[in-house]
């Protein structure tokens, strides 16, 4: 794994949790035969692409507050 586009990707997703989710999410679709949001380099690890397109902003995280209000878990 390449820590410094690891710590690109936590400075743009600054929860881990949901940083791991979007990861593992993320890996599977690509092991599963999803298209890369960009080329991915030579010899670079499926991990790495993921962490890259986090990194670079092709990659976000959306938040359903409405959900999170619902469960009790949004802003008082």
């Amino acid at each position: 794994m390449n820590f410094q586009m690891l710590d690109r990707a936590k400075a743009r997703i600054n929860s881990i949790p949901v940083l791991v989710n979007m990861c593992s999410i993320r890996v599977k679709q690509l092991n599963q035969g999803a298209r890369p949001l960009l080329k991915p380099e030579p010899g670079e690890e499926t991990i790495d692409t993921v962490l890259r397109e986090i990194a670079e902003g092709k990659l976000v995280s959306q938040v359903d507050f409405d959900t999170l209000e619902r469960r009790g878990l949004g802003h008082r």
